[in-house]
């Protein structure tokens, strides 16, 4: 098909072929400048930095994503050709591929493709206007990020392209979105979750799970628990939520409004939130000996503003434009208590500011969290610091807060992640440091090792929060589960305001695979530390530690919604409901993940 005329489309804007083909001449003479002998050549040469970069060489396993398509930039973008794949039998990387059992040809009668609409969506270029540097490629990680999508790829279509314009070709491959769960625990007891990631193709997220047959015990004690939510996106990148928390003792609802620094070009974010909270809560101190804890009323309500602007920084070496971002933000935060457990409990104003530094890249590799699709691993360098100030009922209070993390990745040396956070309010002109918290944490997992059509690799992660002067009953870290111990139930209430934790995992990836789903066989070690007894300490050492060791086998389709699903026997000598200490039970969600290094929102350090 004939190229279209594209003169309409440059009539209203600078000449972006002959802009480049400046700026390439330009590059070119100065980069030849700086091969001089002269004293005004060598100081050229120190200034400006043309040494071609790592991620540009060949060789890489796990490589950058990519700048191929750079000559392609301040192009005109003609048209956008956008296919989307069903679930079943097709392949992104073979479009020759089609259904051939009847399996497949009945899952994707079930299922709804993703309209071309929400593709576009999530594109960060449009028809008629310019192609800015690393559109296509962040385009294509963003097209992956999406819970309804499996894999993308977006490229120029090279024979149609010509000197000033080009024709993007896109291709997704969806999951099949729709997905849903049972656990039976025994005769009366169990879990049931249904969700849909796609919801009629548009990109909505509707979550549920009901957990019935409980055995709480205490005030307002119910037998079941209930989490809701559903999330819509529209265009620009900005998402709505709705959400609704129910189980003993606590209700939750909340409402959401959020734009996100999505992109590493995005210069706007911002959110709207309101939240409500009814719960009791256990205060240490006055009940009985058989109870050592008693309960009191806490609600409120919640309203969250943020807004915040990233903005570039200039650059020295004119070969590319700098990675990194200075992003300033201002936020406020409402709260409003109905109900107090305790006086220390103040309704409050706080205003918070944020300046931080970030600098994002994306290498993509195989065997992560998946088996064998594509994964996008984030690295890069984040710090910022916070200020702020509270108004409340009592007396007002500063805050401060602190925040440095460090990632990166080497295909034959593995994941380094690194973060550690600080944050406390300070009351008074004595410096009275209150609600103090200190986090840092420590990922790690080795290269992928094979050993025929074997492969594994080792994790480690290690995490400490440790709470500085915490108000009276707010104590609410636990170890249970993904905060400490995977597959622990404790016997009774057991939480603190300081925690350690420690865990190992070997993964071996296995070739064995049945109706789509690959299995995987993993070892894992716990160790966690609580100062559940001893909460006048800030350390959780005095403790003994409680441990946890189990084998498990994990199947993964790269297909379905639910992607994943764990059955893991535990062993744990100390601390559990059942007297031997052993557990089998059943996971559908990964127990580690990455950190992006994109900016948030201000915010206090999380305490969980």
């Amino acid at each position: 098909m004939p190229a279209r005329d594209t003169t309409r489309l440059n009539k209203t804007r600078p000449d972006s072929l002959r802009r480049r083909f400046d700026e390439e001449r330009m590059l070119n003479g100065l980069k030849a400048y700086t091969k001089r002998k002269t004293i005004a050549g060598k100081a050229a040469s120190a200034l400006f930095n043309f040494t071609e970069r790592r991620e540009d060489r060949a060789g890489l396993d796990a490589t950058l994503l990519d700048r191929q398509f750079d000559r392609h930039n301040y192009k005109i973008v003609r048209r956008i050709n956008i296919r989307t794949l069903d679930a079943f039998g097709f392949s992104i990387s073979d479009t020759t591929r089609v259904p051939r059992n009847v399996l497949e040809k009945i899952g994707n009668t079930l299922h709804i493709k993703t309209t071309k609409a929400r593709v576009r969506q999530v594109l960060l270029f449009r028809e008629g206007e310019e192609l800015e540097p690393q559109d296509l490629a962040e385009s294509e990680r963003l097209l992956r990020q999406t819970a309804e999508l499996l894999d993308a790829r977006v490229y120029v279509n090279e024979r149609t392209s010509t000197a000033d314009s080009v024709d993007v070709q896109v291709v997704t491959k969806d999951i099949f979105s729709i997905s849903g769960s049972l656990q039976l625990r025994d005769v009366q007891a169990g879990v049931i979750g249904l969700r849909d990631v796609n919801f009629l193709g548009q990109g909505h997220q509707l979550r549920n799970r009901l957990e019935y047959g409980r055995r709480d015990d205490g005030p307002q004690a119910q037998t079941w628990r209930y989490l809701g939510t559903y999330q819509v996106p529209f265009r620009d990148f900005l998402y709505g939520q709705a959400r609704y928390f129910s189980q003993t003792r606590t209700r939750e609802a909340s409402a959401r409004l959020s734009r996100d620094f999505y992109s590493v070009n995005t210069r706007y974010a911002g959110a709207l939130s309101y939240e409500y909270v009814d719960r009791l809560v256990a205060i240490e101190g006055s009940g009985t000996q058989e109870d050592p804890y008693i309960f009191q009323p806490l609600r409120y309500n919640t309203q969250d503003a943020w807004l915040g602007r990233a903005l570039r920084l200039k650059s020295y070496d004119l070969a590319y434009e700098n990675p990194g971002r200075l992003i300033v933000s201002a936020r406020t935060i409402r709260t409003s208590f109905s109900r107090k457990p305790t006086p220390d409990y103040e309704s409050a104003n706080l205003l918070l500011g944020t300046v931080g530094y970030s600098v994002r890249r994306y290498y993509k590799d195989k065997y992560l969290f998946g088996f064998g699709r594509t994964e996008d691993i984030p690295t890069g360098t984040l710090a910022s610091f916070t200020a702020g100030y509270e108004f409340n009922e009592v007396t007002d209070r500063r805050y401060l807060g602190l925040r440095l993390a460090y990632g990166g990745y080497h295909p034959q040396r593995g994941y380094l992640y690194l973060n550690g956070e600080f944050g406390s309010f300070i009351r008074g002109r004595g410096n009275n440091w209150q609600q103090g918290l200190l986090n840092a944490e420590l990922l790690y997992f080795t290269r992928l090792y094979h050993t025929g059509n074997y492969q594994w690799r080792h994790f480690l992660w290690q995490r400490n929060s440790i709470g500085l002067n915490r108000r009276p009953g707010e104590q609410p870290l636990t170890i249970n589960g993904e905060w400490g111990l995977r597959g622990f139930q404790p016997a009774g209430l057991l939480t603190g305001s300081s925690r350690v934790t420690l865990n190992y995992e070997a993964t071996m990836f296995t070739p064995v695979s049945f109706l789509g789903f690959r299995m995987a066989a993993l070892a894992f070690a716990d160790v966690a530390w609580l100062n559940a007894r001893t909460l006048n300490r800030t350390l959780p050492f005095a403790e003994a530690p409680y441990t946890g060791f189990g084998l498990g086998l994990r199947f993964r389709n790269e297909y379905a919604a639910l992607r994943t699903f764990q059955i893991t026997f535990g062993f744990y000598p100390r601390g559990m409901t059942s007297p031997n200490g052993i557990r089998i039970f059943e996971n559908s969600r990964a127990y580690y993940d990455f950190s992006d290094f994109s900016f948030g929102q201000p915010g206090i350090v999380r305490y969980q």
